[in-house]
């Protein structure tokens, strides 16, 4: 059997939902489950994270299979409703549909039943949302329809994460939804953690419920995050390589003293960013070490020659416990969101 694995820790995922919890206060908080709870699985994750006040996904799919696992707390659609059609299933399963354009308003007539409603508000990402300026309108309009029983008002940071803040969104977002007396939901991970004026009546949690820091100038460590996902490999080949001598396609690396060089069962096809570079750091034997060479589809090198000991079938440890994925991630040049959603099907989940 292959020897890939990715171990999903039940108790990181409590633990971080705790942390959350205490950043929160009074405010209730959405677990973010979409993408296959950002690819640790979905269900597992959902229970494991069952002390939540509700959860948040992408589609009605998702949605739905939660209530089918008998999960009965407040599931928000974070893009709406895709057609009429989802706003029929919104009322048969009781979701709360987030709604951000005209379109998705004139849809509500359709629903059998009247929503909880989350209006979102475009306050400067430019992605999705009603336009800040006919807040009155919109509203208004909302609060007229039959179809609706409750409203929550909501919007998104394009820069919680960075050092330009969010005040430049917050401060026009929030006169508004203060003056309209209505709940309000604004917090993503980064804001929870760092913004306390932007906990209001609901937060939605989402990479640091898997361990990984928002923030590129402070570590999961640091805010006390535990990683929930482990990916593990062994060596399943050694080379010896000559000064002069390549390894990998494209001859991207070339040894420039003796190398012993090791092959692990890990690609791009598992999810491993193929661009990630030489350098990028791995455990071996549960020492530091560096990856050589270009990721292949099914197999990536990586530097034994530090790590005498280490041969035919020593554990590889990719990133998680150890190795934060987001060290990984910024040596590859991305995030570590894309890391952990783009494991694949193909690599197996072990529980523990």
């Amino acid at each position: 059997m292959r020897p890939l694995e990715a171990r999903i820790s039940l108790s990181a995922l409590a633990h971080n939902l705790e942390v959350a919890r205490r950043h929160a206060g009074s405010a209730k908080i959405l677990a973010v489950v979409k993408a296959g709870a950002y690819g640790h699985g979905l269900v597992r994750s959902a229970r494991a994270l069952a002390e939540a006040d509700g959860y948040a996904v992408l589609n009605v799919d998702e949605a739905v299979l939660l209530r089918q696992l008998g999960i009965e707390k407040p599931i928000l659609m974070l893009e709406g409703p895709f057609d009429a059609e989802d706003l029929r299933a919104c009322a048969e399963f009781n979701l709360m549909p987030v709604l951000h354009s005209p379109h998705q308003l004139a849809w509500l007539q359709q629903a059998a039943a009247p929503l909880s409603v989350f209006l979102k508000f475009n306050t400067g990402m430019n992605r999705l949302g009603f336009p800040l300026a006919e807040f009155e309108k919109i509203l208004e309009r909302a609060r007229a329809e039959a179809k609706v029983s409750q409203i929550t008002l909501m919007t998104h940071f394009a820069t919680a994460d960075e050092d330009f803040g969010i005040d430049w969104q917050w401060r026009n977002f929030i006169v508004r939804a203060g003056a309209s007396g209505l709940p309000v939901s604004a917090a993503n991970s980064a804001a929870l953690l760092r913004y306390p004026e932007t906990r209001r009546d609901w937060v939605r949690a989402g990479i640091m419920l898997y361990g990984a820091s928002p923030f590129a100038d402070v570590s999961a460590a640091e805010l006390d995050l535990r990683p929930a996902m482990t990916l593990h490999s062994r060596i399943i080949a050694l080379q010896q390589l000559k000064p002069g001598e390549a390894a990998g396609y494209g001859l991207t690396y070339m040894a420039d003293a003796p190398t012993r060089a090791g092959i692990v069962a890990c690609g791009y096809a598992d999810g491993y960013p193929r661009h990630a570079p030489t350098g990028t750091p791995v455990l071996v034997n549960g020492r530091r070490t560096r990856t050589l060479g270009r990721v292949s589809m099914d197999m990536l090198a990586v530097d034994l020659t530090a790590i005498p000991e280490a041969g035919i079938g020593s554990p590889v440890l990719l990133w998680g416990e150890g190795l934060p994925v987001e060290e990984v991630a910024r040596a590859a040049g991305t995030i570590s969101y894309e890391l952990l959603c783009a494991l694949a099907p193909r690599v197996a989940l072990k529980e523990e």
